[in-house]
This record gives structure tokens, C-alpha cells and sequence, in this order.
């Protein structure tokens, strides 16, 4: 007998999507008896649905359905094409012209793929129960694509995300951490989008990088500037800003999994 905390897992195969000239995959995780229900279900948009499976992303929402910890969500993790070229911050390509679809992967978000979800399950029609998330490039792309689409998504979560991502090299005697780094700028040059929240996380090995030499990790240095820009926005950390460190985690599956169930229960708590 199927229990009331059981996840349903649907995949949508070879869908072929206009926008990006491929077919796509994503994985749906339903959660139980969700047909019968008579409220609609938080929302989670999830970069690199591929990794679903090594992340236990099932069993940590089943686990956290059934101690009651979170709220019976269904999560569309999207599993990823050209890594390198869909994820990044829209129109604006980094400086090996990494990033050149990210525009078309956010319009295939927006147009093709969300209003299927839409059409298919019984969705809240609630900004603040509408989350995207992702690792690493794809925490980088989900930060964009909840930036530019703030009236939609009212949470966003990056797991490592790639915010090195810079227009010049870092190499050049002429890069700036300030001017450089695509989506400091982005955020700098953007306006407070009410109702946004954000969740980060970084590991203390998710690197070995240094690139202004003072003692603290890129992706951790990275991460912190962007929140750094984020307040001057008016975004207030431990209030619209969370941030997890976690000690001796890496740029890795294993770490990430470990992080999940702070997320969720960030995002989708009771």
C-alpha cells in the first residue's frame, strides 16, 4: 500500500522544444495521490534534473513529507542540454562566449515548459510557493532567470552557483571584480523585485581559487559579493537572504545532496 508521504516519479521524454532545437527531458516528482487533491502544490523549477537520482532528491522528499517538514510539492528538475551554452545569465555571453542560448533557455522555461506544467498539474498561483533552483552553472542560471522573472518566481536557490562568470579574463591586467563579473553587474544595474528571496550555498573545498589573493575561496568570495549587492538593493539577509557554508563541502553531487533538505524546508517548510 502506497504510503501518504510516497513520491511519484513521471519523465517527459523527447519533447522537442522550438526555442532550443532539441528534444528535452525532465523528470516530474509527483507527490502521492496528487489527482485527488483539492489545493494546488508549491512549485520547484530544478537546473540539472539529470542528477535527481545521485542527489536522492525522491527519498529527501519523502522523508521530509513525512516527518511533516515541508509541504507536498511538485518539483520539475529539467535535465540539461549544452551546460556550457544554455546556462549562464541571458544576452549576456561570459568572455569564451559561454552562455550564447541562456536567453533561449529561459524563454523555454517561461513559454514552452511552464505553462505545460500549468496545463498538466494544479500549480499555486502564488509567487512566494514558485521556486527555481540549481547547481553550479545551473545555480548561476537560476539566480537570472528568478531575477528577470520575479513576477513568476518568488524563491530562488543556488547550490555553488558559478558566479565567477565574468565578460573578461581574469587573467588581463585590465579585470575588475566590480566591473567583470556578469551578475554582480546584472543585480547592480537591476531594481528590487519585491517579494524575491534568495538561498546560497557554498563548500569550503568547493575550490581551490584565489583570485585576489586574500585567504578566502572564489566561489565562497564570489557568492558573498553577490549578497553584498543584493542588500544594497534592500534585500535583508537571514530575512530574504539565506546563506549555508558548509564546512569541508565540495563542488560536488555528494555535498549538494547534503544541502537539499535545508533548501526544501527554506523554501516549501510548514
Amino acid at each position: 500500500m502506497t504510503s501518504a508521504h510516497h513520491y511519484h516519479l513521471e519523465q517527459l521524454t523527447d519533447v522537442h522544444s522550438k526555442l532550443l532545437d532539441r528534444d528535452t527531458i525532465v523528470d516530474i516528482y509527483l507527490p502521492y495521490q496528487f489527482e485527488e487533491a483539492q489545493h494546488p502544490f508549491p512549485l520547484l523549477i530544478l537546473n540539472d534534473g539529470q542528477d535527481g537520482k545521485d542527489i536522492g532528491l525522491k527519498a529527501t522528499l519523502e522523508d521530509l513529507t513525512l516527518h511533516k517538514t515541508i509541504r507536498d510539492t511538485i518539483v520539475v528538475a529539467v535535465h540539461a542540454g549544452d551546460r556550457m551554452q544554455e546556462y549562464g545569465v541571458a544576452g549576456k555571453p561570459d568572455f569564451k562566449k559561454r552562455g550564447s542560448k541562456a536567453k533561449d533557455y529561459t524563454r523555454f522555461i517561461m513559454t514552452e515548459l511552464i505553462p505545460y506544467i500549468h496545463y498538466r498539474y494544479s500549480i499555486s498561483n502564488k509567487k512566494e510557493d514558485r521556486a527555481i533552483a540549481g547547481f553550479s552553472l545551473g545555480g548561476l542560471s537560476a539566480v537570472d532567470i528568478a531575477w528577470h522573472q520575479a513576477d513568476y518566481f518568488g524563491k530562488v536557490g543556488a547550490f555553488s552557483g558559478s558566479f565567477w562568470w565574468r565578460k573578461r579574463d581574469a587573467k588581463s591586467r585590465l579585470y575588475s571584480e566590480s566591473r567583470d563579473r556578469i551578475m554582480h553587474s546584472v543585480i547592480r544595474g537591476g531594481r528590487y523585485k519585491k517579494g524575491l528571496r534568495f538561498w546560497f550555498q557554498t563548500g569550503t573545498l568547493d575550490e581551490k581559487a584565489d583570485r585576489n589573493k586574500n585567504g578566502v575561496i572564489d566561489s565562497i568570495d564570489d557568492t558573498l559579493d553577490l549578497i553584498v549587492e543584493l542588500a544594497k538593493k534592500g534585500y535583508r539577509p537571514f530575512h530574504d537572504i539565506q546563506y549555508l557554508e558548509i564546512e569541508g563541502g565540495e563542488h560536488n553531487l555528494k555535498t549538494w545532496k547534503e544541502a537539499m533538505p535545508d533548501f526544501l524546508k527554506w523554501a516549501f517548510g510548514k
